[in-house]
């Protein structure tokens, strides 16, 4: 959601959280990978400079922490990097569902280097209000999303969320409820998928759109044979294509899991909600020698 709509990640830091940050609307998605002087290379989740590229005024990195197992000293490396190679102050947004990972990320971190400790601003469930007017979620689809993140085993949540998608529609309605779906834990996918089979809404996660197309299709078509032929073969062909894609994906982060590659959340939801089968074996094809995992997006290789 942030990469759609970088001005999101400066209203969280300064509206939600309170955080002083330079007065431009000049936002930008920077590259999330930085080299240190080990040439090793070290990726974030996402990172945005503010201001001109030349001589950017601030930076900030996004990551999203479903639990506890990046090294808090991880995120003090990435800011400290990221200032040495674009020289302005650096925030770490932390998001995290979770309460215990929130206050985790909230300590300060220690560096290891004398006088040089990194407060995080983490965005932890206390600070995302639960969405449950479907007007308010329209209006803010991407805090609806996070909301769903955070909340989501609060039914009336997931209600507003898919009511506000059918209201918005149009393309981005697709990448905010994958957005959603891979943020969310398990529980809450489960819910997402039976309220959006289970209605007229539309459904853009790659589990429920066979399931709720081919039903939809059924009951508007009952009576007339030929229509409910086509509508299934069409289903069918769809869900057949999804499937080959899911499996893609999983083969690719398997492959990068097994050459010991720490893959960040934002790369792993890059991954998992690509549906164009081609690209996927294009990385599952890189994934097997690449060096690094911005080599293995570098299409100009």
């Amino acid at each position: 959601m942030f990469t759609d709509r970088p001005q999101l990640v400066v209203e969280v830091l300064r509206d939600l959280m309170g955080v002083d940050l330079p007065a431009t609307p000049l936002i930008q998605l920077e590259k999330p990978t930085f080299n240190t002087r080990r040439s090793e290379d070290i990726a974030a989740d996402l990172v945005f400079s503010m201001g001109p590229t030349q001589s950017p005024a601030h930076a900030i990195i996004v990551e999203i922490q479903q639990d506890k197992s990046k090294e808090p000293s991880q995120l003090a490396r990435y800011a400290a990097a990221l200032w040495l190679m674009l020289r302005c102050d650096v925030t770490v947004l932390v998001v995290c569902p979770d309460r215990g990972v929130a206050a985790h990320y909230a300590q300060p971190i220690r560096s290891g280097l004398t006088g040089y400790r990194l407060q995080a601003q983490v965005l932890g469930p206390d600070g995302i209000p639960p969405i449950t007017d479907p007007q308010q979620a329209a209006e803010h689809p991407d805090l609806a999303a996070m909301s769903v993140m955070v909340h989501g085993r609060d039914r009336k949540v997931i209600e507003a969320f898919a009511t506000a998608l059918a209201e918005t529609g149009g393309e981005h309605a697709p990448k905010y409820y994958e957005y959603a779906y891979s943020m969310s834990a398990p529980e809450i996918r489960r819910l997402l998928e039976e309220i959006m089979t289970s209605t007229d809404w539309p459904v853009y996660s790659p589990f429920a759109r066979e399931h709720f197309g081919r039903g939809k299709a059924e009951g508007k078509a009952e009576g007339k044979a030929e229509g409910k032929a086509e509508g299934k073969a069409e289903g069918k062909a769809e869900g057949r294509v999804e499937g080959q894609a899911e499996e893609a994906a999983r083969s690719v982060l398997l492959v990068l899991a097994a050459r010991g590659f720490d893959i960040p959340d934002g790369t792993r939801v890059r991954i998992s909600t690509c549906t164009d089968l081609t690209q996927l074996e294009t990385w599952l094809t890189r994934a097997a020698t690449t060096e690094t995992l911005e080599d293995m997006f570098n299409e100009s290789g």
